[in-house]
C-alpha cells in the first residue's frame, strides 16, 4: 500500500485525497460498464432466495420506459461496489496511515482482511437466511387480502437495501474490538453496561433495516448480539494476553499511566 509522508502540507493532503478518491471512482464506474452486461443474470441471482413468495414464479415487472436501464444500472453499481470493496478499503486505509504510529500500522493488513471478510460474510448471511424470513413474512401480511404486484424497483432496492444493511451492521465486531484494544472504552464499562448496550443494539437494528418488518429487526439483533459477544471474548483474550488479566478492571486512565510507565 502506497503511503505519503506523516507530514505535508495541506494542499499536498488534499491532493493525495483527490488521488485516491479517483483511483476508487474510476474503478468502481469501469466495473460498473463491466457488469452491466451481466445484470439479467444477477438479478436472477438476488432473487432466487425469494423466487418461492413471489407471484407469477417470481415474473418481475417494470412499470415505466426507462426502468429497465435504471433498473440494471443500480444492479451493476451495486455489484461494482461489492467487487471494489477491498480497493476502496485499501485506499481509505492508505489515506490515512501516515498518522498511524508504527506500532499501529501493522494493525492496518488484518484490518483489511477483517474488514472485507465481515462485510461479506454479513452479505451471505443475509442473502442465505434474512432474505427468505423477511420477503416470507411480509408478503404473507398481503395474500389474506390482495395479490401482490412484482414491482422490479422495489425488490431489487429492499434486496440490495439488505444485503448492505447486513453488511455493515457485520462489521461491529471489529469496532468492538479496537475500542477494547486501544482502551478507548474500557472492558469493564462494556461488560458492565450490557443491558444498556443491548437496547442500544435493538435501536440501532430498527433504524438499520431498510424495512419495517420485525422479523428483519430481530433476526440482524440476534445477529449483532452474537457478534457483540464474540468481540468482547476476542478482545479479552488479547488484553489479557497483553497486559495480563487486571487490564479488564483498569479505567481510562489507568491505561494511560500503565503506558505511560511502559515508554
Amino acid at each position: 500500500m502506497p503511503v505519503g509522508p506523516a507530514r505535508m502540507p495541506l494542499l499536498d493532503h488534499l491532493s493525495e485525497l483527490r488521488r485516491r478518491l479517483t483511483i476508487i471512482i474510476v474503478c468502481v464506474l469501469v466495473t460498473t460498464v463491466v457488469v452491466y452486461m451481466a445484470t439479467p443474470t444477477l438479478i436472477q441471482v438476488l432473487i432466487d432466495p425469494i423466487r418461492q413468495f413471489m407471484p407469477d414464479g417470481g415474473k418481475l415487472y417494470v412499470t415505466t420506459a426507462l426502468g429497465g436501464f435504471t433498473l440494471r444500472f443500480k444492479v451493476a453499481m451495486f455489484f461494482a461496489v461489492i467487487v471494489c470493496c477491498p480497493i476502496i478499503i485499501f485506499q481509505t486505509l492508505g489515506f490515512f496511515m501516515p498518522a498511524l504510529k508504527p506500532s499501529e500500522q501493522k494493525w492496518v493488513g488484518p484490518t483489511v482482511a477483517a474488514l472485507v471478510f465481515l462485510f461479506f460474510f454479513g452479505m451471505i448471511f443475509c442473502y442465505l437466511v434474512i432474505l427468505q424470513a423477511t420477503f416470507g413474512w411480509m408478503l404473507d401480511q398481503t395474500n389474506d387480502f390482495a395479490a401482490a404486484f412484482a414491482n422490479a424497483e422495489d425488490y431489487i432496492n429492499m434486496i440490495t437495501l439488505l444485503e448492505l444493511g447486513f453488511g455493515c451492521a457485520f462489521e461491529l465486531p471489529l469496532v468492538i474490538f479496537y475500542l477494547l484494544i486501544f482502551h478507548l472504552v474500557p472492558y469493564k464499562t462494556m461488560r458492565e453496561q450490557w443491558r444498556f448496550i443491548y437496547v442500544g443494539l435493538l435501536v440501532a437494528s430498527a433504524v438499520v433495516t431498510p424495512d419495517a418488518s420485525p422479523v428483519t429487526m430481530f433476526l440482524m439483533f440476534a445477529a449483532v448480539i452474537v457478534l457483540y459477544e464474540a468481540s468482547l471474548f476476542l478482545a479479552r483474550r488479547v488484553l489479557v494476553a497483553r497486559d495480563g488479566k487486571a487490564s479488564l478492571k483498569w479505567s481510562r486512565d489507568e491505561y494511560q499511566e500503565h503506558k505511560f510507565n511502559e515508554d
